[in-house]
């Protein structure tokens, strides 16, 4: 039956434990993990705090975990060995290959956890926003991710553990934030919600009024301002949702004729604009740690976020909020009586750094004058002879949930990535040895690993996925071949942390590739990859490009970012000119990541796939540690 009893308890949640603090527990992704705990009232997972110190003191744990949990001390060395290659926190049913690793990834888990043990809990699903999106996408591609999941903890864990001086600078995440609370509100519908706003305004304005004047004049000193009142009611109406939405009426005529540009602007009450979401728990027990520090303190840092003072205080008037920092002993401060002063101070608005060399604002476009420059310089794209074209698995004589046509997808295409299969297959069989770990890295369906798993049982192969329903897809396939060295993990790559001799990408997305390859060579690991998206790639802030001395010494980033581009034209739709002009830009842009790699002390080689014909992205680097 769905949401058992008996299929609940046997799941376990491990999180992180270094030390405690001022009724917090760190590092603040435990607290953060915590306190949704309570805001869900979830029961249906047995949690751990894993001791990150030998010598830690849990003695007082007592006084700052949630009232109603039950928590086991476990050491690092306890754990499943799944468990153990992951950053914390992880999710896990017990003796299970599957898994779920670090913040974000967990934190939806128990949402919809939540949810599926109790449907009557809509409040709980609304947390995952519009279309159940929030903080879905991996804080190595999105920015907001980012600072919710990794920056903004990391920042206030310095920041509390420094001496707290007067003229302390602002944390520079502390100040994004802030920034983000100034951005228009983007919503769904808000077309309607903004004619409501418009036409509570003009119902305040009237009595000041006479009958002719315009509709948006501004508001006096004496008058409150109604906007909050109808946006926070707008916001707090999606929580309550065993009550009947009350029926709003139709607005004027000279309301529902006026323009969208003309209406007023909502406000940005919520971290994600109108509506309290996950993201809104995930940074509270981080901010109010920081207010707390810096109050105590009486510093005056708090001058120059009021949006934050003001967002602060708004999320406590959201339900379950209260009630769920009870549990966690959690003693909000009243910043009210000073949000009047902090409206008047002048705003911080310290620009992040660019991405972008500054001195790269003038070069020659198109990809003929960037491929010259690059040649004068001996530079040329040449790819290494493919070690053995002719390989093929024969897919007749294997299993159907081995072949790709199992993972939902057309013949011809299914055919096509058999093709691809057969060369990456290839590759590692020759480089695998018994008893080595194979990780499938941005394995999607498990077209790769599932087929890994099956030829090289000796082995033991990991898959990596961010997105859920790819992974549970790839995890039914392997319970129905009953394969027994396999794992499945949920999360960003950067979560694993565990050791393994072989690194493989299939189609990884722009940036991907460049972060299995350096995951690769951090642990000496050998690596077969096959790049895609070479459009999207661009700089982040683990990343440059170019990658190699080489190339940095010729070309700047906008002229790689040239090459970048124009490798992406190979579909087969194109003129054979462009897709030929496409497929050199692909190799040098594949030769620059080469070269990085070799830099770090490999063997690489890239090579094209048999047959070409087999994806339009058919290039394959071959990285081998000397």
């Amino acid at each position: 039956m769905k949401g058992s009893g008996k299929s609940f308890a046997e799941e376990h949640l491990y999180l992180e434990f270094s030390h405690q603090m001022e009724n917090c527990i760190f590092p603040l992704h435990t607290s953060i993990t915590l306190f949704l705990l309570s805001y869900c009232d979830c029961k249906d997972l047995r949690v751990f705090l894993v001791s990150s110190k030998e010598n830690a003191d849990v003695a007082l744990l007592h006084t700052v975990l949630p009232q109603d949990l039950e928590v086991q001390i476990v050491s690092r060395q306890e754990l499943p060995v799944m468990v153990q290659s992951c950053c914390l926190p992880v999710a896990v049913k017990k003796a299970d290959n599957f898994c779920r690793a670090g913040l974000s990834v967990t934190l939806r888990h128990i949402i919809q956890k939540t949810y599926e043990a109790d449907t009557s809990k809509k409040e709980v699903l609304e947390l995952l926003g519009f279309k159940k999106t929030c903080l879905k996408a991996c804080a190595e591609v999105s920015q907001w991710t980012r600072l919710c999941e990794l920056s903004i903890p990391l920042a206030v864990e310095r920041f509390l553990s420094e001496p707290l001086k007067p003229q302390s600078p602002i944390p520079e995440e502390m100040l994004q934030l802030e920034k983000k609370l100034r951005e228009p509100v983007r919503v769904h519908n808000d077309d309607k919600i903004r004619r409501q706003k418009l036409k509570q305004q003009q119902e305040v304005e009237v009595p000041r009024q006479s009958p002719g004047s315009g509709h948006q004049g501004a508001l006096g000193e004496s008058a409150k301002p109604p906007t909050e009142n109808l946006e926070l009611r707008v916001a707090l109406s999606r929580l309550r949702v065993q009550e009947a939405p009350a029926e709003t009426p139709r607005e004027p005529v000279h309301i529902r004729k006026m323009q969208t540009l003309d209406l007023p602007p909502l406000d940005h009450l919520f971290a994600e604009g109108l509506y309290f979401t996950l993201a809104d728990l995930v940074l509270l027990p981080c901010v109010h740690q920081f207010l707390a520090h810096i109050c105590k303190k009486r510093c005056g840092i708090l001058a120059h976020l009021p949006l934050i003072a003001s967002w602060y205080q708004k999320i406590q008037e959201v339900p379950g909020v209260q009630r769920a920092a009870a549990k966690c002993r959690v003693q909000f401060l009243q910043l009210s009586d000073l949000l009047p002063t902090l409206e008047k101070q002048p705003p911080i608005l310290r620009e992040s750094p660019e991405m972008e060399e500054k001195n790269c604002m003038h070069f020659i476009g198109g990809p003929r004058p960037t491929i010259s420059k690059l040649m004068k310089k001996g530079i040329e794209a040449k790819l290494s002879p493919h070690p053995c074209p002719t390989w093929t698995l024969d897919w007749s004589s294997l299993p159907a949930a081995v072949s790709p046509e199992e993972g939902k997808m057309s013949t011809e295409r299914a055919l096509r990535k058999q093709q691809q299969l057969n060369n990456l297959v290839s590759v590692v069989t020759n480089m695998a040895k018994p008893g080595d770990i194979v990780v499938d890295f941005c394995s999607g369906g498990g077209h790769v690993g599932i087929v890994l798993a099956h030829v090289l049982p000796s082995c033991q192969v990991v898959l990596i996925e961010n997105k859920e329903l790819s992974l549970v897809r790839a995890k039914k396939r392997s319970d129905d071949l009953g394969l027994s060295n396999i794992w499945f993990i949920q999360a960003n790559l950067d979560y694993f942390t565990g050791k393994f001799n072989i690194g493989v990408a299939l189609h990884a997305c722009g940036v991907a590739t460049d972060m299995v390859i350096e995951h690769c060579t951090k642990t000496q690991a050998a690596f077969v990859t096959c790049p895609c998206c070479y459009g999207f790639i661009q700089n982040t802030l683990k990343f440059t490009f170019p990658r190699s001395e080489p190339f940095k010494e010729v070309l700047s980033y906008k002229e790689h970012m040239i090459l970048c581009r124009f490798a992406d034209q190979t579909a087969v739709q194109l003129p054979q000119e462009r897709r030929l002009i496409g497929k050199q830009c692909m190799c040098l842009v594949d030769l620059d990541r080469a070269w990085a790699a070799e830099e770090h002390g490999y063997s690489v080689q890239v090579i094209s796939m048999e047959p070409e014909s087999c994806s339009p992205k058919n290039n394959m680097i071959i990285g081998v540690p000397v």
